[in-house]
C-alpha cells in the first residue's frame, strides 16, 4: 500500500521526499534508471521526514525488531528502531557477519543471490518490521520474510521508501503488507518497467 492512500493523501512530505530523491539513468549499468536516496540523506528535512512518517505508522504496532537489508535499508533501519524502541538486525550478503547464520537465496534477473542472518539475532515470536529503500520485485523481500519466519519471528510488514506502481495491485509478499511512502521518480523522455530489483529504463530520442 502506498502512503498517499493509507491517510497521508495530500501531504507535502511525501513530494518533498520524492523530490529529494535524484534519477541516475543508466547505472549501474545501461537501462537502469537508479533510484539515487543518497541524496535524501543530504536533505535533512526529507529525511527526517522520511523517519518520521515510518516511525508514526509503527510506534504503536509491538514492534520488537527492525530488520535492514543491505544496504540501504541500514540507513533507514536503525533511527526507527531507536524512535520505537526495538532492536536492529542487519540482514547481509553472505560472508559478512561473523558466528553462525542462515541464509535465504533469491532469484535475480540472471542467477540468484542470498540474504544472512545470525541465528541469535531474532527470537521466536518476536514481531519484525522489514526496511528496504525499493521494492520492485519483491525477490530481496521474501526472502527477508523467510528468514526471520525460519527463526520463528512474526512479520507485521515491510517498509520502503519507494515502490513501483506496479506494486498496488499486489500490496503482500508471501502473505505480508507492504508500505510504501513514495513511487519512484522518472525524466523526461524516460519510463521505466519491472524486470529486475533496480528499474528499468527505455529512452527516446
Amino acid at each position: 500500500m502506498f502512503a498517499a492512500e493509507n491517510g497521508l493523501k495530500g501531504d507535502p512530505r511525501l513530494e518533498a521526499i520524492s523530490q529529494a530523491i535524484r534519477v541516475v539513468p543508466h547505472f549501474p549499468k545501461k537501462g537502469i534508471m537508479f533510484q539515487d536516496i543518497t541524496t535524501l540523506l543530504l536533505d535533512h528535512k526529507a529525511f527526517q521526514d522520511t523517519v518520521d512518517i515510518f516511525v508514526d505508522r509503527y510506534r504503536n504496532m509491538d514492534i520488537s525488531v527492525v530488520a535492514g537489508i543491505e544496504a540501504r535499508g541500514f540507513m533507514f533501519g536503525p533511527s526507527i528502531a531507536l524512535a520505537i524502541g526495538a532492536k536492529f538486525v542487519p540482514l547481509r550478503k553472505p560472508k559478512k557477519l561473523p558466528g553462525k547464520v542462515i541464509c535465504e537465496e533469491y532469484e535475480l534477473e540472471y542467477g540468484t543471490d542470498c540474504l544472512e542472518m545470525q541465528v541469535d539475532a531474532v527470537q521466536p515470536g518476536d514481531r519484525a518490521l522489514i526496511v528496504d529503500d525499493l521494492v520492485a520485485t519483491g525477490g530481496t523481500l521474501s526472502a527477508a520474510i523467510r528468514l526471520l519466519e525460519r527463526m520463528g519471528a512474526q512479520v507485521v510488514e515491510c517498509g520502503c521508501v519507494v515502490g513501483l506502481p506496479e506494486v498496488k495491485g499486489q500490496c503482500r509478499l508471501n502473505g505480508k503488507p507492504v508500505y510504501i511512502l513514495v513511487e519512484p521518480r522518472e525524466i523526461d523522455n524516460c519510463r521505466h518497467d519491472i524486470s529486475s530489483e533496480f528499474l528499468n529504463v527505455q529512452c527516446s530520442g
